[in-house]
């Protein structure tokens, strides 16, 4: 499928505005994918904006690229500035179609990959990683580390088995997938006890955010093997509702920002940090922009985690 990507204006912080993937020369690569796999009556269109809002929540910060950022201590591309970051704007997705919004998200991943780019997601639903897993056939064995208040274990929601309720489930169908860590969980969630069951027999470790609360991060860092390649994907309704009110469902008793931080900066020192994606922030939930602005923090937080741990 030929894709017509638009350079976004402007783009994340310290990155290149691209118009098509790039071959060589960039260490990660940003994209958007407003849509994945939609449930029938479920409105999935409020996340067009999702990309565009987390682009530009910094403001002028986004050109302070020889600032130090305390939550990693260092600057924001690496010790001399080096890492280089291109954006891709948002893919051509559409509300309706998951076959080809699948396609588009999946054949962008392939792609960077094979370009030699960390690929970088800021996804709608959370439908949307599934295609973006998937884009790692054949470079696995990869351990996921999912940040979410949900399992995502349903084998199909509403005769959909693609859908957001989903995601590692399907992930823990792929061959490339040895790991599956899942952390935050809490509250009511699509999971009854035979997905909790599944999911264990499996072998996936369930880190609920209670225990992360109680025992810290390193509750959930100690599954990751070292070394290991690790696809972190982060759905925003795992932070707490008071930091992250912007997301379908908010719930009290979620994860702290800094845990979140420190569960990246604590995977990028136990292996390689692969591939990331973000998913679930509707900014027309964000009373006041403080929570767009979190979101984007925190990836700048990847990507300057990323770029420090290069450099």
């Amino acid at each position: 499928m030929e894709i017509a990507f638009t350079p976004p204006t402007p783009p994340f912080l310290g990155a290149t505005a691209l118009d098509a993937p790039p071959a060589a020369g960039f260490d990660a690569v940003l994209f958007g994918a407003p849509h994945g796999t939609p449930y029938a009556g479920i409105d999935n269109t409020v996340f067009e904006g999702t990309a565009p809002a987390i682009r530009g929540a910094h403001g002028d910060e986004m050109d302070w690229t020889t600032h130090w950022n305390y939550d990693f201590d260092g600057l924001p591309l690496g010790p001399d500035g080096s890492f280089r970051v291109g954006d891709l704007g948002d893919l051509p997705t559409v509300w309706w179609d998951g076959p080809r919004n699948r396609t588009l998200i999946e054949q962008t991943t392939r792609g960077l990959l094979a370009g030699g780019a960390i690929p970088l997601m800021l996804g709608g639903d959370d439908s949307t990683p599934i295609p973006f897993i998937a884009g790692f056939e054949g470079r696995g064995p990869l351990t996921i580390l999912q940040i979410d208040a949900h399992i995502d274990w349903r084998d199909a929601r509403r005769g959909e088995p693609l859908g957001y309720s989903s995601t590692m489930r399907r992930a823990s169908e792929m061959p490339h997938v040895e790991r599956i860590v899942q952390v935050g969980q809490r509250g009511f969630g699509s999971a009854r006890r035979e997905e909790i069951e599944i999911a264990r027999a499996w072998g996936a470790e369930i880190v609920r955010a209670a225990v992360v609360h109680e025992q810290g991060i390193e509750a959930a860092l100690r599954h990751i093997p070292e070394g290991s390649d690790i696809l972190v994907t982060f759905d925003c309704d795992a932070l707490d509702n008071g930091a992250m009110p912007a997301v379908v469902i908010a719930s009290p008793g979620g994860l702290t920002y800094a845990q979140v931080a420190g569960l990246v900066t604590g995977a990028a020192a136990k292996g390689r940090i692969v591939g990331f994606d973000m998913m679930e922030f509707v900014p027309g939930k964000d009373r006041d922009g403080t929570a767009t602005f979190t979101a984007a923090s925190l990836l700048a937080h990847v990507v300057g985690t990323l770029a420090n741990a290069a450099g």
